[in-house]
């Protein structure tokens, strides 16, 4: 049963009774816990239950106290993630932007295909597929950003170089550069620049600090060639493994 109080215009109070379960809280509670709150904004549920046990002895599960911070218009919210070692600053709603999404710097032009690199990413990885400035040798045929997105719409198609539309420079000099592209790791440090540039953005550290390895178990080939048996997946193959942040 849960009373309450109506105050009538002569200043008198009347109860009334509504019925049901009585309140946990009671409106002192409810203040002290106010008060707890803005003196612990960073206490965990558990530790602001165990605040108002001792100051208000009222004993009490962490979903009463969510649900009547909730009433009361208080909501935790969670602050930025920083990389290793930086400072964290509290945030409000107010303060947070958003950290993903498409921009105008993120928008292709008409007529080109989705695997293209957009200005803003072309920026970012030049420098890996220019040739220095004033370096020695014949000067360029095909433009590299051209020999890029080429390069780029095989890996992702997985079609044959020979099939490169023909908006391409010749899948000859497309093929050329990619083997002296792979031979220097271009396109691993341009991944490279990607990870990096994703998990600052998400306020993390540009190098992660733990890896998870896992296996999968692969039929072997028909042209033969080592192989063994896995006995958990009952696989006669190759078993392969990967490692990722």
């Amino acid at each position: 049963m849960t009373m309450t109080q109506d105050r009538h215009g002569d200043g008198g109070l009347k109860t009334i009774n509504r019925g049901g379960r009585p309140a946990a809280l009671t409106p002192q509670h409810i203040v002290l816990l106010s008060e707890i709150v803005s003196r612990m904004p960073h206490a965990t549920l558990d530790e602001l239950a165990a605040e108002l046990d001792h100051l208000g002895a009222v004993q009490v599960c962490t979903a009463t106290i969510r649900r009547t911070l909730r009433a009361q218009g208080i909501v935790r919210t969670l602050p930025k993630r920083h990389a290793l070692g930086a400072p964290v600053q509290p945030e409000t709603h107010a303060a947070v932007a958003k950290r993903y999404g498409y921009t105008a710097a993120h928008r292709r032009e008409a007529g080109q295909y989705s695997t293209d690199l957009t200005d803003a990413e072309w920026r970012l990885v030049s420098d890996l597929f220019e040739r220095p400035e004033g370096s020695r040798g014949a000067p360029a045929r095909y433009e590299r950003r051209r020999l890029v997105d080429a390069c780029c719409y095989v890996l992702r198609t997985g079609c044959a170089w020979r099939l490169l539309p023909s908006s391409f420079a010749p899948w000859q000099a497309v093929y050329k550069a990619f083997v002296r592209w792979v031979e220097v790791d271009a396109f691993e440090q341009m991944q490279d620049r990607l990870r990096q540039q994703w998990r600052d953005r998400m306020g993390r550290s540009a190098e992660p600090s733990a890896a998870v390895i896992d296996a999968q178990s692969n039929r072997a080939s028909p042209q033969g060639g080592e192989c063994g048996y896995d006995a958990g997946k009952k696989v006669k193959g190759r078993k392969r493994h990967i490692v990722v942040d």
